[in-house]
């Protein structure tokens, strides 16, 4: 069997179908194609293969249906499913967040992380059960939170916080879960809120607890040998540690020690506080110990001392925030340097060149004890996190935190070299010992050098090679077991060090210092700085615990003996010397069991001594504050142990409760306030004191008793402050003593009332308002109560309903009501509803119309819709029966629905809430349609209103926001659909058919019900649209048979066509339906074939120019925003809709305004402006359009003048013309250039698609500038690097190419200038009121000639037309038509050469100096044809009989171009010449063969095209001087000159007759026009 693998990608759904070893064989799905390929009714059958088995994790399932069908449910919790579709609906929305909204993506990326951390710890089974309902919760509070802040459904869920299934759950208890779910959404919002505008230095503040997260990535150190790398908190203001060590052994390799840590080197520095916060600075220390040699450049010739501690260096890290990654620079001290002087220099320097070396950490700062952040940091702090703690205890010491650790630092010493040359290389052991100098079994592991360590028997000082007075700053941790403290002791012994291996073996024990732990009294040893005794002895005689404990072992000690500590000679006590050495160490003690205060010892040992008890409670009261929290429990524990064991006496009962007061008191101090939670959770989980209350109440009651007497007010006073704990206590013992159960038995006695049994028969007489909140429990559960019950209090509700009194009451009554009707175990309940439904129904629902949306009270509203879920087919018809007045009820309903549907009463977020109701609408619109059938279609009862509001109502149902499926994601869209199914297809459907069954009452409803059907048939749903759209021929055909045409539905779908699309409906594939549909159904029908297919293509187009138009409305390019409407414009002033027209027209002003586009704006207001005969407004829009201006003045002034007789406005308008007038003479205006744009490619939307365009350029405005704009409007266009028409390659190619270049527009003057103007006014028609542009390209025709490459060279013209003159109202329009015409280009090529061999004529006769190369080539190029060809090809190409044939419209251009030919020879005449006149000597022989070239040329022209002589030649001849005297003179002369040219040389011929020399002066200088008087 042949195999196909299939294609996986993460994430995806395979179900196995072997149950062969792997490779598994397995089908492909993929549920969100599944579902869209099942909404098109299209057979899809998923991808099956084979795959590799370890790429999938296999899950339990179940396979519901077959085939097509074949729905895959895994087999998950519930919560789990939950999570799981909600990361991947959560996934989609963040991914566009990630452009949209930076700061909402990082929000939900957290919240993603979250549910994925949550997900895998319920899915790893290891949870207790406490701690998976609160995980779960939190899971679910998540959930919630996150799909209200990204505008999701809200998820209602039961107390256990599983989804609520709709189906089995009444519409009151859905309401009232949606209440609370909103509002747990909305105080967790608020919180959100404000955790965010607390910063975060504010948040930890307000933490009574932190922690510091460490994660150690790399160190890089060249020092070549083991080491340890100890990292901790240091406070440089007071120069100490506030923190234990993190302890990492290095390999010389750079790696680990323990390789199985590699990249989990995390610590955790704890019990920090809000003190520690407000320090000046903390710095992140860390110190490299070497562990090797002594030094490192002994060579390694001979044997040495390996495993010595020796300081490598020191790194801090200062300023630096506790959330980010970074490498800290190391500071190298040298060898000997002391770690103190070694870390205050690091800290004060400034950064160095590390070469590469260095530190890489991440840190966080963490809120929380150790206890929290295992709980809410799983993925940060686990078991396998080290647990450095802080040197001290934490701010608050909660119960159960038993905590017995003594740290030891060593701080420095003093020894004498004795024999040696120089000092000693001193190493100090630190071990520990009980009394009978022995090291315990227990005592093998109680020496800690860091956190992340393991624990030993014996620690190691760093040696500082030859110093005599080294300084160590170690600290070690001591942890020992309580019961074994009072008898141990730290030792410490000293040792020199050798280099050299032999040496060093024999080197012994040269002295020894020791410390007890426990004092003479019973305490702990003190806090601080202990100057120790350095005894000498024997090294056998040191290791005897028996020779030095007798003995003194501080120097504070020995001075209480009587003995000196300061002498320099050596002392002798025992068998042992005090040595002149020294040795100082600090220690500090944290335990919330060995204390330092003999008061407080002798109450926590009180069954020790009980005589001297009274004594050690009122010691109590004098102890420092602090040192009582620290033991607050073993404190509390005595004080209530002595009440107990005292039971029966009272000696002690008033000092117990003033100590108790006390502590109440101390912790009310604001100094130990944190300590509240302390107290708080010692009553609740430690406090078990049986018979306390009765002694404490006893002596409370005393006080009170005997307030008067002296010294009892004081304490009084004390009590009443700490009364509130003090009945805490008295509480909490009463409910172990079993007081607690009659307490809550008279809590909750209310309650015991919903299980009492009553005889219904009691129930006759009673107000069911008075007792209806009471019985609407059990009593409601009994069917033979109901009976009873219902009609007393249906009547009761329908009276204050009606008179709108006690409506919460009422609504809160008839809620309860329905809720117990819905139960399951209370009986049959239809008649029950059917009851309520009958009384009710019509007086709820005119409740709820006069109530307004936001009404508290539309809870009532529930209970209609509760109502109607429960009545069947045959139940509602039996309600609707029940009132006479049918029909107003009816109306009043569907106004209701209607009202309620347009209303939202709940929030869009509440989808359960919004679908229930649409689900019983639907069923009662259905309901009601069937009575409108049977009861009020006929003739005699047919009721029109009734019917539309029917119609309304279905419409309004169907197009309703909460039903439309394609706004909504396909997660959301899968569960409705799976649940409700497409509800708009079902109304839908029946509004159909309800129309067809109107009959001859259509006509009734047209045109008024044509705007609701196409809202419905435009809802993007295949079937329906199909199902709906004939309705629209139905109407046609209604309204054709009533008045033989359909004009007003006509009128209407088009003016309700253009709302709808612009609103957003409506697309492509409905326009290819309504085209297909109703083209069908016309060509069918024997009258509206024609018509009615002339309309529907109408409508399409129509469709095709809003569909452009809204496709592009909200596009940055307001450009193709404004060609889209003109399109709609201009279509509507096709089809004469001027309201629609109008509607545009200043739709597309707007647009111009907001681009500064005064004139088009002008030229667009003008169109409105022709329609009302106002031109007023369009004026002041045009820029420097003053001609423009002056033609709308000039009808303005005729209505000032003639109509309104406003002379005043008249007056202001003839300056502003004046003024126009000015401006065009004198200013200089820009000339913007003109561009061709083509658009190909199926790329560009319809309106721009193989379209060419002529752009008006903006005012100086290049062709590179105009292409860059043009780009960046079409990024991914590419624009086309010639100027010939595409093939259709690219017309068809699905990118986007453009076409640009500049076109010269071609003067038209209007006629009234027939005779020459200025330039400065002709200039202005030069670029402006133009139609036609002219591109120029040359072209070659017939092979390459090598002898005269120009002898196939043509220049090809082509002439755009656009549909209206530029400017418009656009800046551009598109070309209507092109003309290719050579003939013309030959014309105006001939007419130029002509031009310019008469200007350099002219130019040689005004100045014979000047020289005459130009004007020998200007001759010889158009005399010898064996140059340029001269019009030889123009003959060819055109002068034949094929082409006249061929183009019949051609002969008067062709008679033109002969004209010019003939026209070329006096021109030539005359420069040659002028030519002959100043020709040298040595280019006589070239002029010459000019002349016969000449002769030659002259005699076939004028064969064949006639003689042409000037007419006036011997005028312009005889006036030269004088026209060459004007165009020097200009300005000054100009009037007279030209008045002598006009008499001269104008002839009956008029202009033509002039030398091209004359016609250009008169068109540069035009003459002044004749006086009136004729001279």
């Amino acid at each position: 069997m042949l195999c196909m693998r299939v294609s996986l990608r993460l994430a995806e759904l395979v179900v196995i179908q072997t149950s062969l070893p792997p490779p598994f064989w397995g089908q492909l799905f993929d549920l969100q194609l599944v579902f869209i390929l099942i909404i098109k009714t299209t057979v899809f059958f998923p991808p099956k293969g084979i795959f590799p088995a370890s790429y999938i994790h296999l899950k339990e399932a179940i396979v519901e249906g077959k085939g097509q069908h074949e729905t895959v449910i895994p087999g998950d919790l519930p919560l789990i499913q939950e999570v799981t579709t909600t990361l991947r609906e959560w996934s989609t929305i963040w991914r566009q967040l990630y452009q949209d909204n930076r700061e909402m993506f990082r929000s939900v990326r957290h919240m993603i992380y979250d549910l994925i951390e949550w997900r895998s710890q319920i899915l790893s089974g290891t949870l207790p059960q406490d701690e998976l309902k609160e995980l779960k919760k939190k899971v679910t509070a998540k959930i919630d939170y996150g799909n209200r802040i990204l505008d999701l459904d809200l998820v209602v869920r039961d107390e256990d916080g599983n989804i609520l299934d709709p189906e089995l759950t009444s519409t009151i208890s859905l309401f009232r879960a949606h209440e609370i779910a909103s509002k747990q959404v909305e105080e967790r919002l608020q919180e959100e809120k404000q955790n965010i505008e607390i910063n975060r230095q504010a948040k930890f503040a307000a933490t009574p607890s932190l922690a510091l997260f460490v994660n150690l990535k790399n160190v890089v150190c060249k020092i070549g040998e083991d080491a340890e790398v100890l990292m901790s908190l240091y406070d440089p203001v007071e120069s100490k540690f506030i923190s234990e060590n993190y302890l990492v052994r290095w390999s010389s390799s750079g790696l680990p020690k323990d390789i199985d840590r590699l990249h989990n080197l995390r610590a955790v520095f704890t019990d920090l506080g809000s003190k520690d916060l407000k320090r000046e600075k903390i710095s992140f220390v860390c110190q490299i110990v070497r562990v090797g040699r002594m030094e490192l450049r002994d060579n390694n010739t001979r044997k040495l001392t390996s495993g010595l501690r020796r300081l490598a260096l020191d790194d801090a890290i200062r300023h630096k925030p506790l959330n980010m990654s970074s490498r800290f620079s190391p500071r190298v001290a040298g060898e000997n340097d002391f770690l103190q002087t070694v870390i205050n220099k690091v800290i004060a320097a400034k950064e160095v060149n590390h070469k590469g070396q260095g530190l890489w950490v991440t840190l966080k700062l963490l809120p929380g004890d150790i206890h929290q952040i295992r709980k809410e940091f799983p993925h940060l702090v686990d078991r396998t996190t080290a647990v450095a703690r802080k040197t001290g205890f934490p701010e608050i010491i909660m119960p159960g935190d038993v905590r017995n650790d003594i740290y030891v630092t060593l701080v420095q010493g003093d020894f004498d070299k004795g024999s040696k040359t120089t000092a000693k290389n001193v190493e100090v052991t630190v071990s520990v010992y009980d009394e009978d100098g022995k090291r315990l079994e227990v005592f093998l592991h109680v020496i800690f050098p860091g956190a992340g360590d393991e624990a030993i028997s014996e620690y190691k000082s760093v040696i500082y090679y030859q110093v005599k007075q080294p300084r160590w700053f170690e600290t070690v941790k001591v942890a020992i077991p309580i019961e074994d403290v009072n008898r141990s002791h730290l030792r410490f012994t000293f040792r020199h060090r050798s280099s050299q291996d032999s040496k060093d073996k024999s080197e012994k024990i040269f002295a020894l210092a020791f410390v007890k732990l426990m004092r003479y009294d019973g305490t702990t040893l003190r806090d601080g700085e202990h100057d120790l005794i350095v005894y000498k002895a024997e090294a056998k005689k040191l290791e005897d615990a028996a020779t030095y404990l007798s003995l003194p072992s501080t120097k504070a000690e020995l001075e209480e003996k009587g003995h000196s500590a300061t002498g320099k000679s050596m002392q002798s006590l025992g068998s042992c010397t005090i040595s002149k050495d020294s040795f100082q160490i600090s220690t500090l003690v944290c335990s919330t069991k060995l204390t330092q205060n003999v008061d407080l010892l002798g109450l926590l040992k009180w069954r020790s001594n009980t005589n001297l008890l009274q004594q050690n409670l009122r010691q109590l009261m004098k102890v420092d504050g602090g040192e009582v929290v620290k033991f607050l429990q073993d404190t509390l524990d005595a004080l209530f142990n002595i009440m107990m064991e005292n039971s029966e006496s009272e000696t002690f009962d008033t000092l117990v409760f003033d100590a108790l007061v006390f502590i109440i008191g101390l912790i009310a101090d604001r100094k130990f306030q944190h300590f509240n939670p302390v107290l708080e959770t010692y009553i609740k989980k430690h406090f078990s004191a049986t018979l306390a209350y009765t002694k404490l109440t006893k002596v409370l009651r005393n006080y009170v008793d005997n307030a008067e007497k002296p010294g009892i007010n004081d304490q009084l006073y004390k009590a009443m402050k700490a009364l509130e704990y003090i009945f805490k206590f008295i509480v909490r013992s009463a409910f172990f003593s079993g007081l607690g159960l009659q307490g809550a038995a008279l809590k909750y006695l209310p309650t015991i009332v919903n299980d009492v049994k009553l005889d219904h028969k009691l129930l006759a007489n009673m107000s069911c308002i008075l007792v209806g909140s009471l019985l609407t429990g059990n009593p409601m559960s009994n069917a033979d109560c109901r009976e009873i019950l219902l009609p007393m209090m249906t009547d009761q509700l329908k009276y204050h309903l009606e008179r709108q009194e006690d409506l919460e009451a009422c609504c809160q009554l008839l809620s309860n009501i329905l809720e117990v009707l819905y139960r399951k175990d209370v009986g049959p309940t239809q008649r029950h509803v059917q009851i309520i439904m009958e009384k009710l129904l019509r007086t709820v629902n005119r409740t709820v119309i006069s109530m307004g949306r936001d009404s508290e009270l539309i809870v009532i509203y529930n209970a209609a819709i509760e109502g109607g879920r429960w009545l069947s087919p045959l139940s509602w018809w039996a309600v609707s029966m029940f009132w006479f007045l049918f029909q107003d009820f009816l109306m009043e309903t569907f106004i209701m629905f209607k009202n309620l549907i347009g209303k939202n009463v709940y929030p869009f977020d509440w989808v359960i809430m919004n679908m229930m109701q649409n689900k019983v609408f639907l069923r009662a619109i259905n309901q009601y349609a069937d009575m409108l059938n049977k009861k009020f279609l006929d003739q005699a009862n047919f009721e029109l209103q009734l019917w539309n509001n029917y119609f309304h109502l279905a419409v309004a149902f169907l197009t309703q926001e909460s039903l439309q499926l394609e706004n909504f994601s396909s997660a959301k869209r899968a569960k409705i659909l799976n649940k409700y199914g497409d509800m708009r297809r079902q109304i839908g459907f029946e509004i159909r058919d309800m129309w067809y069954n109107l009959g001859q009452h259509k006509i009734k409803f047209i045109p008024e019900m044509v705007g609701p059907i196409l809202e419905m048939t435009l809802i993007p749903e295949t079937e329906l649209r199909k199902a709906t759209i004939p309705i629209f021929f139905d109407m046609m055909q209604c309204e054709f048979h009533s008045t033989r045409s359909f004009q007003m539905f006509e009128n209407e779908i088009i003016t309700k066509l253009d709302h709808e699309v612009e609103g957003g409906r409506g697309d492509e594939q409905y326009k290819v339906l309504f085209d297909k549909i109703l083209l069908e159904h016309c060509r069918k029908h024997k009258y509206l074939a024609k018509t009615g297919e002339t309309f529907v293509n109408l409508v399409v187009r129509l469709m095709e120019r809003l569909l452009d138009y809204r496709t592009i409305m909200h596009d940055e390019n307001k450009e193709n925003r404004m060609s889209c409407t003109v399109n709609v414009l201009n279509f509507y002033k096709e089809i004469e809709r001027e309201e629609m027209y109008i509607r545009y027209l200043y739709k597309l002003c707007d647009l111009h305004k907001e681009c500064d586009n005064y004139t088009e704006a002008a030229y667009t207001l003008l169109l409105h402006a022709k329609l009302l005969k106002v031109i007023k407004a369009t004026t002041r829009f045009y820029d420097s359009m003053w001609e423009e201006a002056i033609a709308l003045g000039k009808e303005l002034a005729e209505q000032y003048e003639n109509e309104m007789f406003d002379y005043e406005q008249l007056s202001e308008l003839l300056k502003k013309q004046a003024q126009f007038y000015e401006n065009i003479v004198k200013v200089i205006r820009p000339k913007p250039d003109y561009f061709a744009v083509g658009y190909y490619g199926q790329g560009f939307p319809t309106f721009l698609r193989g379209k060419v365009f002529i752009y008006r350029g903006k005012e100086y405005e290049r062709r590179e500038d105009f292409e860059a704009r043009l780009l960046t409007q079409f990024p991914n266009a590419e624009k086309m690097k010639t100027t010939s028409p595409p093939g259709d390659d690219i017309k068809n190619s699905p990118g986007q190419y453009i076409q640009c270049f500049t076109v010269k527009p071609k003067l038209d003057l209007p006629p009234k200038f027939h005779r020459p103007v200025s330039e400065q006014i002709v200039s202005f028609y030069r670029v402006n009121e133009v139609q036609r542009f002219e591109y120029s390209r040359p072209i070659r025709k017939g092979e390459k000639n090598p002898d005269n490459e120009f002898a196939n060279m043509w220049i090809e013209r082509t002439i755009y037309t656009t549909a209206y003159k530029l400017p418009g109202i656009l800046r551009w329009f598109e070309v209507k038509s092109v003309e290719i015409s050579p003939l013309e280009n030959a014309i105006e090529t001939m007419q130029l050469t002509n031009d310019k061999m008469n200007s350099m004529v002219q130019q040689h006769l005004d100045d014979p100096s000047l020289p005459i190369n130009p004007l020998s080539m200007l001759l010889n190029g158009i005399v010898d044809p064996a140059v340029m060809g001269g019009f030889a090809n123009y003959e060819k190409a055109f002068f034949t009989e094929r082409y006249l044939q061929e183009h019949p419209e051609a002969h008067e251009k062709i008679e033109k171009l002969k004209d010019l030919i003939a026209w070329q020879i006096p021109f030539l005449a005359e420069g040659i010449r002028i030519h002959g006149d100043k020709v040298t000597e040595a280019l006589r022989p070239f002029h010459e063969r000019m002349e016969a070239c000449f002769k030659q040329l002259k005699e076939k022209v004028e064969k064949q095209y006639g003689v042409r002589t000037m007419v006036s030649g011997k005028h312009c001849r005889r006036t030269g001087g004088a026209v060459r005297h004007a165009v020097q003179l200009g300005q000054a002369h100009r009037a007279e000159e030209l008045r002598h040219l006009h008499d001269g040389c104008l002839g009956s011929g008029g202009l033509r007759d002039l030398s091209p020399l004359c016609q250009s002066v008169f068109l540069q200088h035009p003459p002044r026009p004749p006086p009136p008087c004729g001279l």
